[in-house]
């Protein structure tokens, strides 16, 4: 009787781990993100003292080292998870990509977001670039964090069909990334500090894939894109300027993800609303 009891409660702790996203063993021995790296001494050249003979009454004569032709370069240590100067090195690494290839390669070689080190793949974007429609969902979820691309699930199939229905597919017409580029565990609600990291390469990455109209799909991607407190209730279907860091603004619709549709089948006829106004949109651009 005991043993079948400690089956079960083993199966239930790894049901756990799974359902948080623990799915794979880093290390053997847990790691403080949290640390602060340990200063390194720098030790500092003493004055020599060398005695005269000893007929010489004279004191010693100090002699110092000489400095050094050049000082080599300070390297700095590890900066700890979470730190605002992660996300400095982000906006330098993605303002000094001039192409979305360029990009791409630095979120891949990118280390300083903690949702790497458990996500199975980088989930940089799908679709064509140069569409004239780009669309920022919020985070990978198990199928995009498998496969590598974003909205490949039941929600993205879904997605697919909302925008079929006003003939546009990802293959021709849309160009789809999020705002983050790795799972969190569990699918859990991103922390803001994560988000800032990431941001600082999609800001960079709607400024080199140039749409004519940007999509925010979900709450969180439009919260974060548009920098406000605002709920997706209050922005979706409003039509709003993204100003971008080079100067140049892109017209934005905030809309429902299609994961809240899945979850909540009466807010489509909302979302087939936003979808009408995108298309008039483009029409209105001359790019329909």
């Amino acid at each position: 009787m005991s043993q079948s009891i400690a089956r079960e409660d083993l199966e239930s702790l790894l049901k756990w781990y799974v359902d948080q996203g623990i799915d794979e063993a880093i290390g053997e021995e847990a790691i403080d993100r949290f640390a602060m790296p340990a200063p390194v001494s720098v030790p500092m050249s003493m004055p020599v003292s060398v005695p005269t003979p000893v007929q010489s009454k004279a004191a010693p004569t100090p002699i110092r080292a000489a400095p050094p032709a050049a000082l080599a370069p300070v390297l700095r240590g590890p900066v700890p998870i979470e730190s605002p100067q992660l996300v400095e090195d982000a906006r330098e690494l993605a303002r000094r990509c001039s192409s979305v290839t360029d990009l791409e390669a630095a979120v891949r070689a990118f280390d300083g977001c903690a949702l790497k080190r458990t996500a199975k793949n980088t989930v940089f974007a799908d679709g064509v670039v140069g569409a004239p429609v780009m669309i920022v969902g919020e985070a990978p979820g198990a199928d995009e964090d498998r496969l590598g691309k974003p909205f490949v699930g039941v929600s993205g199939q879904l997605m697919d069909r909302m925008f079929d229905a006003i003939g546009m597919s990802r293959e021709r017409d849309l160009y789809i990334t999020n705002i983050l580029f790795w799972r969190p565990p569990g699918n859990r609600t991103p922390t803001l500090a994560e988000q800032a990291v990431c941001m600082a390469f999609t800001r960079r990455h709607i400024e080199l894939a140039r749409p004519k109209v940007l999509v925010l799909a979900g709450g969180t991607a439009a919260k974060s894109v548009l920098d406000t407190t605002e709920g997706i209730m209050r922005l979706r279907g409003k039509w709003t300027s993204l100003s971008l860091d080079d100067g140049s603004a892109v017209p934005t619709l905030p809309t429902f993800h299609p994961a809240y549709l899945l979850r909540t089948p009466a807010s489509k006829r909302q979302s087939w609303s936003d979808l009408l106004s995108l298309d008039k949109k483009l029409r209105d651009l001359g790019i329909r």
